[in-house]
Protein backbone atom coordinates (compact mmCIF):
# COMPACT_ATOMS: atom_id res chain seq x y z
CA UNK A 1 0.00 0.00 0.00
CA UNK A 2 2.80 2.45 0.88
CA UNK A 3 4.67 1.58 -2.31
CA UNK A 4 1.58 2.50 -4.34
CA UNK A 5 1.22 5.78 -2.45
CA UNK A 6 4.88 6.64 -3.08
CA UNK A 7 4.57 5.79 -6.76
CA UNK A 8 1.48 7.99 -7.08
CA UNK A 9 3.20 10.86 -5.25
CA UNK A 10 6.13 10.74 -7.70
CA UNK A 11 3.93 10.40 -10.77
CA UNK A 12 3.74 13.40 -13.10
CA UNK A 13 0.25 12.26 -14.09
CA UNK A 14 -0.86 12.46 -10.46
CA UNK A 15 0.52 16.00 -10.12
CA UNK A 16 -1.10 17.12 -13.37
CA UNK A 17 -4.49 15.62 -12.45
CA UNK A 18 -4.32 17.13 -8.98
CA UNK A 19 -3.50 20.56 -10.43
CA UNK A 20 -6.43 20.27 -12.84
CA UNK A 21 -8.90 19.32 -10.11
CA UNK A 22 -7.66 21.69 -7.39
CA UNK A 23 -7.15 24.83 -9.46
CA UNK A 24 -10.12 24.13 -11.73
CA UNK A 25 -12.25 23.78 -8.62
CA UNK A 26 -10.87 27.04 -7.28
CA UNK A 27 -11.77 28.80 -10.55
CA UNK A 28 -15.36 27.55 -10.33
CA UNK A 29 -15.60 28.94 -6.78
CA UNK A 30 -14.01 32.25 -7.81
CA UNK A 31 -16.71 32.65 -10.48
CA UNK A 32 -19.64 31.17 -8.55
CA UNK A 33 -21.63 34.44 -8.62
CA UNK A 34 -21.88 34.27 -12.41
CA UNK A 35 -23.97 31.95 -14.60
CA UNK A 36 -23.06 28.28 -14.01
CA UNK A 37 -21.79 27.72 -17.56
CA UNK A 38 -19.35 30.65 -17.22
CA UNK A 39 -18.11 29.39 -13.85
CA UNK A 40 -17.67 25.86 -15.21
CA UNK A 41 -15.86 27.13 -18.30
CA UNK A 42 -13.52 29.13 -16.08
CA UNK A 43 -12.90 25.94 -14.10
CA UNK A 44 -12.12 23.86 -17.16
CA UNK A 45 -9.87 26.58 -18.60
CA UNK A 46 -7.99 27.08 -15.32
CA UNK A 47 -7.77 23.34 -14.72
CA UNK A 48 -6.23 22.84 -18.15
CA UNK A 49 -3.84 25.75 -17.71
CA UNK A 50 -2.77 24.55 -14.27
CA UNK A 51 -2.21 21.04 -15.57
CA UNK A 52 0.00 22.39 -18.36
CA UNK A 53 1.87 24.78 -16.07
CA UNK A 54 2.49 21.98 -13.57
CA UNK A 55 3.85 19.78 -16.32
CA UNK A 56 6.19 22.42 -17.78
CA UNK A 57 7.20 24.56 -14.79
CA UNK A 58 9.83 22.17 -13.42
CA UNK A 59 11.58 21.92 -16.79
CA UNK A 60 11.43 25.68 -17.37
CA UNK A 61 12.96 26.44 -13.96
CA UNK A 62 15.71 23.88 -14.54
CA UNK A 63 16.62 25.46 -17.89
CA UNK A 64 16.37 29.06 -16.68
CA UNK A 65 18.47 28.35 -13.60
CA UNK A 66 21.39 27.42 -15.87
CA UNK A 67 21.15 30.72 -17.75
CA UNK A 68 21.97 33.07 -14.86
CA UNK A 69 25.14 33.46 -12.81
CA UNK A 70 25.53 34.93 -9.35
CA UNK A 71 22.59 36.32 -7.42
CA UNK A 72 20.53 36.68 -10.61
CA UNK A 73 20.34 32.89 -10.61
CA UNK A 74 18.36 33.12 -7.39
CA UNK A 75 15.67 35.62 -8.40
CA UNK A 76 15.52 35.73 -12.21
CA UNK A 77 14.18 32.23 -13.01
CA UNK A 78 11.14 32.41 -10.68
CA UNK A 79 10.46 36.01 -11.74
CA UNK A 80 10.51 35.07 -15.43
CA UNK A 81 8.32 32.02 -14.75
CA UNK A 82 5.86 34.18 -12.77
CA UNK A 83 5.65 36.84 -15.48
CA UNK A 84 5.20 34.24 -18.21
CA UNK A 85 2.54 32.40 -16.20
CA UNK A 86 0.71 35.66 -15.47
CA UNK A 87 0.71 36.60 -19.15
CA UNK A 88 -0.60 33.20 -20.23
CA UNK A 89 -3.26 33.03 -17.49
CA UNK A 90 -4.63 36.53 -18.08
CA UNK A 91 -4.58 36.20 -21.87
CA UNK A 92 -6.35 32.86 -22.06
CA UNK A 93 -8.91 33.74 -19.39
CA UNK A 94 -9.65 37.01 -21.20
CA UNK A 95 -10.08 35.15 -24.50
CA UNK A 96 -12.36 32.56 -22.90
CA UNK A 97 -14.53 35.20 -21.20
CA UNK A 98 -13.77 34.36 -17.57
CA UNK A 99 -15.72 36.91 -15.49
CA UNK A 100 -13.42 37.13 -12.44
CA UNK A 101 -9.95 36.87 -13.96
CA UNK A 102 -7.93 38.22 -11.02
CA UNK A 103 -9.77 36.10 -8.45
CA UNK A 104 -9.46 33.09 -10.73
CA UNK A 105 -5.70 33.32 -11.21
CA UNK A 106 -4.71 34.51 -7.72
CA UNK A 107 -4.38 31.10 -6.08
CA UNK A 108 -2.92 29.19 -9.05
CA UNK A 109 -0.38 31.97 -9.66
CA UNK A 110 0.61 32.09 -5.98
CA UNK A 111 1.06 28.32 -5.89
CA UNK A 112 3.05 28.11 -9.14
CA UNK A 113 5.26 31.08 -8.24
CA UNK A 114 5.94 29.65 -4.78
CA UNK A 115 6.85 26.31 -6.30
CA UNK A 116 9.13 28.01 -8.86
CA UNK A 117 10.89 30.05 -6.17
CA UNK A 118 11.39 27.11 -3.81
CA UNK A 119 12.52 24.69 -6.52
CA UNK A 120 14.87 27.30 -7.98
CA UNK A 121 16.30 27.98 -4.52
CA UNK A 122 17.21 24.31 -4.16
CA UNK A 123 18.80 24.28 -7.62
CA UNK A 124 20.70 27.47 -6.77
CA UNK A 125 21.96 26.02 -3.50
CA UNK A 126 23.07 22.85 -5.25
CA UNK A 127 24.97 24.87 -7.90
CA UNK A 128 26.68 27.16 -5.38
CA UNK A 129 27.79 24.23 -3.22
CA UNK A 130 29.45 22.50 -6.16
Amino acid sequence: MMALARRLARSSVTHVLFAFAAMGGWAVLANINHPPQRALLAGVVQGGLSACLTFFLKTVIERLSKQFDGHAGLWAPPLIACLASTTVLISIHALSGTPEILKTIAVPLAVSTSYAAIYNYFLYQKRTEA
